[in-house]
């Protein structure tokens, strides 16, 4: 009887190592399929900013002129538009309006000294504007 328990104790071992080696190996697979899949997903993410940066270069590149201005003066062309309210890059309107809007804010007469600068500036940066595509348009001639 002895014997017949230890045989059976032998066997029980010798299943019990067999599972843990089924599990090991179900356990590396586990771990290999996950870093495929984590890798795959990486690498896609990579590939998808690279082309996100260089769309985003391309389109900044075009622009840089514009932005320079935008730098220089603080505010948007289109801002800019807003506050001397012109709808196009016409030179006289934009002197009218100007001047228009400069005389009434004026501290002398009531109005406010900020708005005053306001106007200046939006006048500054249409009028970069303006010398930048007058500039283009004497290089194409």
């Amino acid at each position: 009887k002895i014997l017949t328990f230890l045989n059976i104790y032998t066997i029980k071992e010798d299943y019990g190592n067999y599972f843990l080696i089924i599990m090991a190996r179900f356990l590396a697979q586990i771990i290999v399929l996950g870093g495929q899949i984590i890798g795959k997903a990486f690498t896609q993410a990579l590939k998808q900013e690279f082309q996100a940066g260089s769309q985003f270069a391309s389109r900044t590149s075009n622009e840089a002129p514009r932005h320079a201005a935008n730098t220089i003066s603080g505010m948007s062309l289109e801002e800019a538009k807003q506050i001397l309210n012109i709808k196009e890059l016409d030179p006289e309107a934009v002197q009218k309006s100007f001047d228009y809007l400069f005389n009434i804010n004026d501290k002398k007469t009531g109005g406010s000294f900020y708005l005053q600068s306001k106007v200046f500036r939006a006048k500054e940066r249409i009028d970069i504007e303006l010398k930048t595509i007058k500039e283009k348009n004497d290089s194409k001639t």
